[in-house]
């Protein structure tokens, strides 16, 4: 079981798979009988409270974890979380206080051409 501290969890990954966007958010929206991704066993402890996504046709994951790894105040709370596919320390982060989509929008657009928007869904809880 991981042990979580008290903030806010950002995790970064795909939806290139079958089913697309559409199917990755319905599975991270609940709890997976049987988890397959690293994700699925941190939502186990945690809430889901808001995603962040995009349907940029180019897999973005790892500028977007290179994006957050930068950002003030950012900590890797777990090593090789979600990234074990590629050479980025983790695509999961840890804040104390709540991100902003804001703030994340003004980094990406800064610094990856040719971007598509990035949206936001808030989760009911």
């Amino acid at each position: 079981m991981l042990q979580v501290r008290a903030g806010y969890y950002i995790y970064v990954g795909s939806a290139f798979g079958p089913g697309g966007l559409r199917a990755r958010i319905a599975h991270h929206k609940k709890i997976a009988n049987q988890p397959r991704w690293h994700i699925d066993y941190l939502r186990t402890v945690t809430h889901l409270r808001e995603l962040w996504y995009s349907y940029d046709p180019l897999p973005r994951e790892h500028q977007w974890a290179n994006i957050i790894a930068g950002a003030r105040e950012i900590t890797v709370p777990f090593p090789g979380f979600g990234s074990s596919d590629c050479n980025c320390k983790s695509h999961l982060y840890f804040l104390k206080s709540k991100p902003t989509i804001e703030s994340f929008r003004r980094h990406v657009r800064a610094g990856i051409e040719d971007h598509d928007k990035v949206l936001i869904e808030k989760i009911k809880t």
